[in-house]
């Protein structure tokens, strides 16, 4: 017979079962992750929220499901090493093009980034069907306007896509290091070649203006009238 785990999650001496049994439920029934300030809201004044969390992340650590944060939101996801067990035969997996590989990684890396910008580093045009490729697997989003002739609307990456990638933030991308050592940046590498750290926010530079509802219009976003298109 197994022996089940003691599912107590204790803080020193003190016994914060039922805070901890109403994160979880928080958590569990959300279909998106949620934030701390979400959870606050619904606990006694005084819960230690942080320590809680952190007790549950170490207790699912090792389960068939983890409690991960991701951009500061927490959820609940399957064991990365379990990921096998859920694929279905004969599903069809979609992979990405080798240029959207190489946008989505120029966005991730130089966000914010203007399309002329990736241009530029990849060396080639980028076709607006490579974008809306992106955009709609809901990876990238448009961030702003540069503060330069034309306006060129800037794009970044979104939550969706720190969680499918499994990163808590986008400071978390490996560098250039690490991208040696896992044996993906191979062969000659142009000299002076680096890889900047990615900015971990999603406040406006000081080169860029907020988005508009007559930008979302021109960029076909909202319909004319402030109607979102489906």
């Amino acid at each position: 017979m197994i022996e089940e785990p003691d599912t107590d999650i204790r803080m020193g001496s003190v016994l914060d079962r039922d805070e901890a049994r109403s994160i979880e439920a928080l958590i569990f029934a959300s279909a998106a992750p949620v934030s701390e300030s979400y959870l606050a809201e619904r606990l006694p004044t005084g819960t230690d929220l942080k320590a809680i969390l952190s007790a549950l992340r170490d207790f699912y650590s090792s389960r068939g499901v983890n409690l991960v944060a991701i951009d500061g939101r927490w959820a609940f996801r399957t064991a990365s090493d379990l990921s096998f067990a859920l694929r279905q035969d004969g599903q069809e997996v979609k992979k990405l093009s080798r240029a959207a590989l190489e946008v989505l990684s120029i966005i991730a890396y130089h966000q914010p980034v203007t399309r002329a910008e990736i241009e530029d580093i990849r060396g080639v045009s980028t076709s607006k069907g490579t974008l809306d490729v992106l955009l709609e697997a809901g990876w990238v989003k448009f961030r702003g306007r540069r503060r330069t002739p034309g306006r060129p609307v800037t794009f970044g990456t979104t939550r969706d896509f720190l969680d499918h990638f499994g990163l808590a933030e986008i400071r978390d991308l490996p560098g250039m290091e690490e991208l040696k050592a896992a044996g993906m940046l191979s062969g000659r590498i142009p000299p002076g070649l680096s890889m900047p750290i990615p900015r971990g926010d999603d406040d406006l530079g000081a080169d860029e203006d907020p988005i508009t509802q007559l930008d979302l219009e021109e960029l076909g976003l909202l319909t004319p009238g402030g109607d979102a298109e489906q």
